[in-house]
């Protein structure tokens, strides 16, 4: 399902937050970069490899049903609180920040993704919502057996700068990161503090998604919350906080054909 690219022409489109779809439920509040459900625009159905781009807020004791997916690799990343996977091949466990969690569809999976977060404290019952950012990509393969894999990366995230979480790459064998069955595509994560930078890898293909805080993108200005960017033939610009940051950076050496 995927084709390395030809000559492109370098391109830097920011995409602000409140240019989302959006979907709105009494325990959902769902912020999507790409296409998807019933929100559908032909323009606007990935960049690169990458399909889903959904900022997620889940309230206490609620979720996403048991439902189905196929033939994709999904990576969920925690921002605050935590979130209860369960799916149809017996793996199930508690994914919070810091934790990186990879579930490939393959030939047919189901599963389920909740909050129940709910404790004592002082004898108050206390609820948190969990927020979380779901990203899809394409498989290098369909009909691949089903998997599942996590991973605690928070200490390599102390350590600053930007991190891998989840490669198909052979750069990042040996790496601490989760595998994606996709060689041309690596998720990266950092924490930033204010005045802190990283830089951003060159590629065919970038997106770039500001998860929490702000940050300033060299050339292009500021970047607020929720903003994204997407870099065609294009890298090495510098990202630095304005604010303390976390920011989603997804590295793609290819696109999907046909689309």
């Amino acid at each position: 399902m995927t084709e390395t690219t030809g000559p492109l022409a370098p391109a830097v489109d920011i995409r602000r937050a409140d240019e989302r779809f959006k979907t709105r439920l009494h325990w959902l509040d769902s912020k999507h970069s790409f296409s998807f459900s019933r929100h559908y625009d032909p323009l606007n159905t990935h960049h690169g490899l990458l399909l889903v781009n959904n900022d997620d807020v889940v309230r206490p004791g609620t979720g996403f049903e048991t439902h189905p997916h196929q033939d994709m690799e999904i990576v969920t990343w925690v921002l605050q609180g935590s979130l209860v996977h369960q799916d149809s091949t017996g793996h199930a466990g508690i994914i919070y920040p810091g934790l990186a969690q990879r579930m490939s569809a393959g030939t047919g999976i189901l599963h389920s993704e909740k909050n129940d977060s709910w404790r004592l404290q002082g004898g108050t019952a206390h609820t948190d919502p969990v927020h979380f950012v779901q990203m899809w990509v394409v498989p290098d393969e369909d009909r691949i057996t089903p998997g599942y894999e996590q991973l605690e990366i928070d200490d390599e995230l102390l350590r600053g700068g930007l991190v891998p979480v989840a490669s198909g790459m052979a750069k990042h064998d040996g790496a601490a990161a989760i595998r994606i069955k996709n060689k041309y595509a690596a998720l990266y994560a950092a924490r930033l503090r204010p005045g802190e930078a990283i830089e951003l890898p060159g590629a065919p293909f970038l997106h770039l998604f500001v998860a929490r805080g702000t940050v300033t993108l060299e050339d292009a200005g500021p970047l607020a919350e929720g903003d994204a960017v997407r870099f065609t033939a294009t890298g090495g610009q510098k990202v630095t906080a304005t604010e303390p940051a976390e920011i989603l950076v997804w590295e793609m050496h290819a696109t999907i054909a046909g689309w």
